[in-house]
């Protein structure tokens, strides 16, 4: 029988050039979803059914997080793009690795840019990382 892979042994590299080793580390990615859309259409005389036809595929943000790392290239294209208005679009590569560190699976965000930054809550009680989380829209993925 076949080992499964493990959820917790992944990779993220932005761009053709890659980046800082820094910037590849991530504790979450969440995201990784598609979906095809539908469109009713309903024919004229009879109501007993709608034909459900396929329109397009529909694509949902993707989310990295990890601990705040303060100035990183990552955090300096967020912030470019968010503060100045200013979009680079890059490719994303989210790779699924094995025990010897080589990629599994591997998907490629295609044109992604940054929507969304946010920083974890600051609580004087609690005792806890302060986690970083860039949300990206991108054009299209696929497996690699």
């Amino acid at each position: 029988m076949r080992d499964l892979p493990v959820v917790f042994h992944f990779k993220v590299s932005f761009g053709a050039a890659g980046s800082d080793d820094e910037d590849n580390r991530f504790q979450e990615v969440t995201g990784l979803t598609t979906e095809v859309t539908v469109e009713e259409y309903r024919e004229g005389g009879l109501n007993v059914q709608a034909h459900r036809l396929p329109t397009g595929a529909k694509f949902g943000n993707l989310v990295l997080k990890r601990g705040y790392l303060g100035s990183t290239t990552a955090a300096q294209w967020c912030r470019k793009a968010i503060e100045q208005f200013v979009f680079e679009p890059k490719d994303v590569d989210v790779a699924l690795l094995n025990e010897q560190h080589e990629p599994l699976a591997q998907w490629t965000f295609m044109g992604a840019y940054p929507v969304k930054w946010s920083l974890s809550d600051l609580k004087a009680q609690d005792n806890a990382v302060a986690i970083e989380s860039m949300e990206l829209a991108y054009k299209r993925f696929r497996k690699v």
